[in-house]
């Protein structure tokens, strides 16, 4: 087993917060109607993709139907559509949909993750709760040293990574970077920060979020690397 499948098992056994681990556990008895036949996961999410990967895209946190369901990260739900139709249109992933963890999706180049692990209450942790998971996004980019993007899918996950880069004792650029869809930033570890919407439901029907701004991110990571 590699140091970085090690560190998903620890993930996955972990019970650090006690809400999140009575919630995760609740949704996965009631369930939802619809998904009456399943065996959800309920347990904290592994990152899933490629270890050799140059691009980082890093979430909030799994959804309560979703990712908690089916236990792979953006599974399962609407925004998982968005995310896995367009690494699949960019060259990302082996195919357009991801919906569960024996379906064959794989990622080449890319590495999801999240700053939280366990589908938090409304969709909004605590900050303890992130400073609980921080410790394993640490790990996790420690290991993944050919990581030369990150996309921060939306605002905590921006803030998730600037706090990380502090606690390992860079200083941040004056101004501090905003967060703004489309957005790069060079950050003091070497990596690019790119910044994106989060592909909510509430954003994309809304259309705070289009497609062809999602795919203009990731026509940017392209060029970035020097893929075109």
């Amino acid at each position: 087993m590699t140091e970085i499948e090690k560190l998903q098992q620890k993930i996955i056994n972990c019970t650090r917060c006690p809400r999140l681990t009575e919630y995760r556990q609740e949704v996965a008895r009631k369930k939802r109607r619809m998904y009456i036949e399943w065996e959800y996961w309920g347990r904290p999410l592994p990152a899933f993709g490629d270890p050799e990967a140059r691009v980082l895209l890093l979430g909030l946190a799994p959804a309560a139907h979703g990712g908690n369901r089916t236990g792979r990260m953006f599974t399962g739900d609407r925004s998982g559509d968005w995310v896995f139709g367009t690494l699949h249109r960019f060259g990302f992933a082996s195919q357009p949909e991801s919906t569960h963890r024996e379906d064959g999706q794989s990622l080449k180049g890319a590495y999801i993750t999240a700053a939280l692990r366990c589908a938090p209450p409304q969709n909004k942790p605590l900050r303890e709760e992130l400073a609980n998971c921080q410790p394993y996004l640490l790990r996790e980019l420690e290991l993944l040293d050919r990581v030369r993007v990150v996309v921060a899918l939306g605002r905590i996950a921006f803030d998730a990574y600037l706090r990380l880069l502090r606690e390992q004792g860079h200083s941040l650029p004056t101004p501090r970077p905003k967060f703004g869809h489309g957005i790069v930033h060079e950050m003091p570890d070497g990596r690019l920060l790119v910044c994106s919407y989060h592909p909510s439901q509430q954003n994309t029907q809304t259309g705070r979020l289009t497609q062809e701004m999602f795919d203009g991110v990731f026509r940017k990571v392209r060029g970035i690397l020097g893929e075109g």
